[in-house]
């Protein structure tokens, strides 16, 4: 009897974290609602996971985190304000994500990694694949990046993680994987099969120059690995290590996306994101575009 295809139904927002590149903005606000042009970073995640048809959103959060849980909450007061005040176009702006998307929250007590925060979610997922997306990763794409990782794990009901080559000097800030290339029609981007990978090596030992970015559709054989992987020299519990000792059991895949990736989780990738959303925005882009012309920089 063949053994009914699972469908990647729940994504999981890590959102612990300090966020103390961007001290002192996060001193009091979490980094995740820091704003690009119009929304906080990690709407802009929520919202590619709700176009790629995922149904849940577990956000991971951590102590000084409230501002999360309150911006995906419905707020009467606001809404009944711009109800009042006509603002019909800003009401529906308000509404549009709390009314379509369905959120829970779970707590990380210590900052032990990102294994380890989304090992925290395993209690809502148990026994189904399920997305990972790093709101400091913001992707711009015209299709959702996740949406392309769910398009490869439909097919080959296998984890699949975003990559994207890297300058050399840069490997050690990532998690860089060894793979092979495999020829798939079906998809427009580049696919890999993943035959090793190592979390931030230095440069003159990374095997290659493919980097893991801040997309990930695991299985729910990960769980067993997180649970067994031993902290590394910093005391974090590493998804790369989990998602290695996954390898000597299943294939892992590597999806080298259509679009763009921002780093928005340093100050300079926060600044070329806010420049190139702005430039796309339907309502500001045109005019913001035509001041940059005028600027003599």
């Amino acid at each position: 009897m063949t053994q009914e295809k699972q469908k990647v139904r729940k994504a999981v927002f890590p959102a612990a974290g300090l966020g103390t590149r961007f001290l002192p903005a996060t001193k009091a606000q979490p980094k995740e609602m820091l704003p690009v042009v119009d929304k906080p970073i990690i709407q802009y995640a929520m919202e590619e996971a709700l176009q790629s048809g995922v149904e849940t959103m577990i956000i991971v959060t951590g102590r000084g985190k409230v501002a999360i849980e309150d911006h995906f909450d419905v707020s009467f007061e606001l809404e009944q304000l711009l109800r009042d005040r006509g603002k019909t176009e800003l009401l529906r702006q308000v509404r549009s994500l709390t009314e379509r998307v369905q959120v829970a929250y779970v707590r990380q007590k210590e900052a032990l990694g990102l294994g380890h925060a989304i090992y925290t979610a395993r209690p809502l997922i148990e026994n189904e694949p399920f997305a990972v997306l790093l709101s400091d990763d913001l992707m711009q794409t015209e299709r959702p990046c996740i949406g392309q990782l769910i398009d490869v794990y439909d097919t080959y009901q296998s984890s699949v993680v975003a990559i994207q080559q890297v300058p050399h000097e840069d490997t050690s800030r990532y998690g860089i994987i060894r793979a092979e290339r495999v020829v798939d029609d079906r998809f427009p981007g580049e696919l890999y099969r993943i035959l090793d990978m190592v979390e931030k090596p230095a440069v003159d030992k990374a095997p290659s120059d493919l980097a893991i970015l801040g997309r990930y559709v695991l299985t729910p054989q990960i769980w067993d690995k997180i649970g067994k992987t031993t902290p590394g020299s910093i005391g974090e519990i590493q998804i790369t290590d989990a998602m290695r000792a996954l390898l000597a059991e299943q294939p892992i895949y590597g999806y080298r996306f259509e679009g763009k990736r921002h780093d928005a989780g340093e100050k300079l990738g926060y600044l070329k994101a806010t420049v190139e959303m702005g430039l796309s925005h339907p309502e500001v882009g045109a005019a913001f575009r035509e001041y940059l012309k005028s600027q003599q920089f």
